[in-house]
């Protein structure tokens, strides 16, 4: 299926009963996955065809964030047409609080940025710090892989020890699909591209070249995907 001809749930990635918050966080994901700096490598799509993408990632986000619109568009698509009443009440109001919460966070950043040397720096910088024992026979392993396999990831990320739970909040990405990624499960992960999105961010957070770890990767799953 082309990705104009998905439904905007689709284009999310998103279940029709996402909740406001499921919304949010598919909206970043897909954001993230087809963004210039995922994406610096990926032959496969031309920039025009990401930026039309990108814009209907927006367009989607855009009616599925508000309750009216969502209504609205599942209406005329007839989805979800058996949720109760009192289910669209429940979502409408956890809109409006998961809204508020957002730009209440979002001006929290604004005011604390601004200033230099502020504590959201320095949780940043805290955040994507790594502290492990190097070794250097591995670090030498790693600076020479050229072929960049799920165990192989899994092996950095222990040695650098961040676990799932903080690999997850690192890249924002959820702790199922990096579990799936680093068993190269083809069946349970996401179209091509968001892998290469996730991968990336994965690389970054461990401070390999995302470039070429993604690119390594996404190759690799397009050739088990071929042979399956």
């Amino acid at each position: 299926m082309e990705f104009k001809d998905k439904n905007y749930y689709e284009i999310l990635e998103i279940s029709s009963s996402a909740t406001p918050e499921d919304v949010h966080q598919g909206y970043l994901r897909a954001k993230n996955a087809y963004s210039q700096d995922s994406l610096a490598l990926y032959s496969l799509m031309s920039q025009e065809e990401c930026e039309n993408i990108l814009n209907l990632i927006d367009e989607a986000y855009t009616i599925i964030s508000d309750p009216h619109k969502r209504r609205q568009y599942d209406e005329a698509r007839g989805i979800n047409q058996g949720l109760s009443d009192s289910f669209r009440q429940q979502s409408r109001l956890a809109s409006v609080g998961f809204t508020k919460e957002v730009s209440e966070h979002k001006i929290g950043q604004v005011s604390e940025t601004a200033k230099p040397g502020s504590m959201t720096k320095i949780v940043a910088k805290k955040k994507f710090q790594l502290e492990y024992q190097v070794n250097e026979e591995f670090e030498k392993e790693i600076e020479q892989a050229t072929d960049f396999t799920g165990e192989f990831l899994r092996r950095v990320r222990e040695y650098k020890g961040v676990d799932i739970n903080r690999m997850s909040e690192m890249t924002k990405v959820s702790k199922t699909y990096i579990k799936n990624i680093e068993d190269e499960d083809t069946s349970r992960l996401p179209a091509p591209v968001y892998v290469r999105g996730f991968v990336y961010q994965y690389a970054k957070c461990l401070k390999l070249n995302p470039d070429l770890v993604a690119t390594s990767y996404t190759y690799r799953l397009k050739n088990k995907k071929e042979e399956e």
